[in-house]
């Protein structure tokens, strides 16, 4: 197993672009700069950050460098403030920033206040600052109270207001918003402060990193953007920000939606995302996806990490930097490893050896290279191999698994799918084997699929049908038992045998009225009665996921009139949780069962004029 967290160790030669980074910082002339590191979530942005900064901060030579999580923020009622308090208190660090900056900090910190009292975060400091200064406990920041001296002549009023929610209008009233000229020379005078406070500090440089800024909400992400580029982005300074491109452009859209990009022209309100965007970062740095050949490197890399010690394992790292200055394209693998360890170091490692080369071509062609999305894929598939062991699974195979789980992971609704299709057919269903064939000529699979097999019908999974191993050459049930906690609820109740299953699954088949009455007199009525009680609890649990799936409640209705007493109790249940979502031929349908008094009661909440 892995961790999945950030590292400092280079997997992937991503070295190159902490370097280029680097180097874009240590040019003067480029300062103050803000470069956005762009890549999808899991692409290894926290990963080159945190990279950057231990090759950048180096205080003894005048360069800090800062990190920040900006997800940190997210719960703050201003995250604007709270980042700018966040960077000025780090200039407390004698050690970092020298002596006598006690005065500057002072000064911003004060001037933070402010802006948290007259606007930022207003609702959330109004009631205990206000209530405390009224109550004499506590003084306001100065402005503050000069601005309701003449509303402390009625405090109970004035706190009432607060606590409704109307707080701002109600306070501002009593202080001078102040006008948009006002607000510009604020936000300069923040900056000249800030300014002087680097320059009175020991450093030459500071670089901020902003990591998780993806993860917050679209105004959060907007404040801390906005933060760094009118207040901090001053000379000496540079930012690196992570996060996801699309988010980030999302996230100016819904702040500004009702204001300016309200325009029914699409390319019109693109270019003004894009223009806002360029005004916060100079210079995007868009990571690229691994290739296929860096995608096979990083997983055998990850099994070094597992398998070897740590002398091993350095070793390792070193031939594989060396490797990648003089090939770059090709893959680092297992042959490469042999050359700087001897057998003794190899034992562990070469057990994993096939289950890698099994593992690679499968994830290289489903999981787009995205390191995280490839580690937690292993980190799954690892455990539920662990679960195959310990379940003694005869003849089990790692690249069905890893096949599987791959289209669990992309296409959940064609693995569910195959799930009924095969668990209704002993693990082999004719549908995987049409499909199979099907894709065997992949110019043709497009047409032949929308036929009868719309869903499938995508270059990746038909990409995915073609890899080896064919799955219809194989009993698939152990297989998905192993992934049942990733299926719904009809595949994920573990408690429930797979005959239960298999007779729902035969049930909700749109089947005549005699024939299903044929099956539930044949098979459902001779089951136990706990036998029964699973059945109809999966039942409802379908109807509950699918509410408009009128065969389901049809399954309830048979079995009502074949007067199976287990049934009553569950279809009246499912019935109240769902209410007004039950569709209106099911309310009709239900009339004829009006002689149960609690069926009776719910027809009367759908219909209240008709009470019996």
């Amino acid at each position: 197993m892995w961790a999945d967290n950030v590292t400092d160790k280079d997997f992937l030669g991503f070295d190159v672009h902490a370097d280029l980074i680097k180097e874009l910082l240590c040019d003067e002339s480029l300062l103050p700069i803000t470069i956005g590191l762009f890549g999808d979530w899991g692409s290894g942005k926290s990963s080159i950050l945190e990279t950057l900064k231990n090759k950048i901060d180096d205080p003894d030579n005048g360069t800090v460098c800062l990190y920040f999580n900006g997800w940190i923020f997210e719960g703050y009622d201003d995250a604007k403030a709270a980042l700018l308090e966040s960077i000025i208190k780090e200039f407390e660090d004698s050690k970092k920033f020298g002596e006598g900056l006690k005065e500057n900090i002072g000064k911003l910190i004060n001037s933070v206040d402010w802006m948290r009292a007259v606007g930022y975060g207003f609702k959330n400091i109004a009631v205990p600052v206000v209530s405390a200064y009224l109550t004499g406990g506590a003084s306001l920041i100065p402005q503050l109270a000069q601005g309701l001296t003449s509303a402390a002549e009625k405090p109970e009023e004035l706190l009432g207001k607060i606590k409704n929610g109307e707080a701002e209008s109600f306070i501002k009233q009593f202080i001078k918003t102040p006008e948009k000229e006002k607000e510009i020379s604020s936000i300069r005078e923040f900056r000249n402060d800030f300014e002087e406070l680097v320059e009175n500090s020991k450093i030459n440089k500071l670089v901020i990193l902003v990591d998780d800024l993806d993860r917050c909400t679209p105004d959060r992400i907007v404040d801390n953007l906005e933060a760094i580029k009118l207040f901090l982005n001053v000379k000496n300074t540079a930012f690196v920000i992570g996060a996801d491109p699309r988010i980030v452009r999302h996230a100016i859209e819904y702040r500004y939606n009702n204001q300016s990009f309200n325009s029914p022209d699409e390319n019109k309100n693109d270019r003004i995302v894009n223009d806002y965007l360029e005004k916060l970062i100079q210079i995007p740095y868009n990571l690229p996806k691994l290739s296929d050949s860096e995608v096979e490197t990083y997983i055998t890399l990850l099994f070094c990490e597992r398998d070897l010690d740590s002398n091993a394992f350095q070793k390792v790292i070193n031939a594989f930097k060396l490797f990648k200055i003089k090939d770059r394209y090709s893959v680092f693998d297992y042959s490469n490893i042999q050359i700087v360890l001897d057998e003794s170091e190899l034992q562990q490692l070469s057990k994993s050896v096939s289950l890698i080369s099994k593992l690679s071509p499968i994830i290289t062609e489903s999981l787009y290279g995205n390191p995280r999305q490839i580690k937690r894929f292993l980190n799954t598939f690892m455990l539920r191999k662990k679960l195959a062991k310990v379940a003694n699974i005869d003849d089990f195979k790692d690249d069905i698994l890893a096949k599987l789980m791959v289209l669990e992971y992309a296409e959940l609704k064609l693995f569910e799918q195959l799930y009924k299709w095969q668990i209704s057919q002993k693990g082999k269903p004719k549908e995987l084997i049409e499909i199979e064939n099907i894709c065997e000529d992949k110019a043709k699979a497009t047409s032949a699929l929308n036929e009868n097999y719309k869903l499938w019908n995508n270059y990746k999974v038909i990409n995915w049908v073609k890899v080896a191993p064919k799955l219809s050459d194989f009993d698939l049930r152990d297989y998905f038992w192993l992934s049942r906690d990733k299926l719904s609820a009809i595949q994920s109740n573990t408690l429930v045998p797979p005959f239960i299953k298999s007779l729902l699954l035969k049930l909700e088949e749109e089947l005549p009225g005699k024939l299903t009455k044929n099956i539930i007199t044949e098979e459902l009525i001779p089951l136990s009665s706990t036998e029964k009680e699973l059945f109809f609890t999966l039942l409802s649990q379908q109807i509950i996921s699918e509410p408009e799936k009128k065969r389901l409640y049809d399954i309830f209705n048979y079995s009502m009139d074949e007067n199976i007493n287990e049934c009553i109790d569950i279809y009246i249940n499912t019935i109240s949780k769902i209410g007004r979502l039950v569709p209106p031929s099911i309310v009709e349908s239900l009339k004829r069962f009006d002689n149960i008094p609690a069926i009776n009661k719910i027809l009367t909440k759908f219909n209240p004029s008709k009470k019996k």
